[in-house]
């Protein structure tokens, strides 16, 4: 059991820059642990920290349809969001835990609660998937008392939002160099309803940790701090 409870967020359209700008924040100035859950952003597509624009997305179809370009904070790939993707995000205190802060640690707690409320969802490396198919992306960034793990889930994807993205050189093993709509199956096609399954995984997290809900408007003023999410310019 954690040894502080987790305070749930549960937003409903911010769009994913603000979220991240969140996150940092709360990453960076809080001592409590966090479950964010955000549905509804407008859609961005958003890269990790060391990603390289020309080599991960079609900027010139991204231009023509107005779409954002968002980099994080944290390391990972690269995605695009929009109101279908739904995000989950941790971030705790190291000590809250009893297992080792490090990456493979982190990704294999996470899941373990991910497979107790939904038992169709596994890990395949660093991803989520159903089968063969994946069905959410995960990034992390560790610091020296406390880490983030967060996570977009496809609710449902257009096709057409993935054409913006261009096969990366690094790619999971298991992906077998399919295009992204053959790697990828949303989670509308396994749960009857968006709210079902977020109140699953509510249900999950607090039978395994004290909960305790909360609004924006609870969360304090963010002061000065590093802020490494970023609009990336055209």
């Amino acid at each position: 059991m954690s040894k502080q409870p987790f305070y749930l967020l549960h937003l409903k359209g911010m769009p994913i820059f603000s979220q991240l700008q969140l996150e940092e924040a709360l990453l960076r100035q809080d001592t409590r642990n966090f479950c964010i859950i955000n549905e509804g952003s407008p859609t961005a597509i958003v890269m990790g920290i060391s990603g390289k624009t020309e080599e991960l997305i079609d900027v010139p179809k991204a231009r023509s349809l107005n779409v954002p370009i968002i980099k994080r904070f944290s390391g990972g790939g690269t995605v695009i969001v929009d109101e279908e993707t739904l995000f989950i995000t941790f971030i705790c205190q190291k000590s809250s835990h009893s297992f080792p802060a490090y990456p493979e640690p982190i990704l294999k707690w996470s899941a373990s609660l991910y497979a107790e409320a939904f038992p169709f969802i596994s890990l395949q490396e660093n991803d989520y998937v159903i089968g063969i198919k994946k069905c959410g992306g995960n990034a992390q960034y560790i610091k020296k008392d406390r880490w983030l793990h967060h996570t977009s889930f496809l609710w449902n994807f257009k096709p057409s939002h993935m054409e913006l993205l261009l096969h990366p050189k690094k790619t999971p093993l298991y992906r077998k160099e399919r295009s992204h709509t053959d790697f990828l199956t949303p989670l509308s096609c396994h749960s009857p309803s968006k709210d079902l399954w977020i109140n699953s995984f509510k249900d999950t997290l607090r039978s395994n940790y004290e909960v305790i809900d909360m609004l924006e408007k609870d969360l304090p003023c963010r002061g000065a701090h590093r802020q490494s999410t970023t609009l990336v310019e055209f």
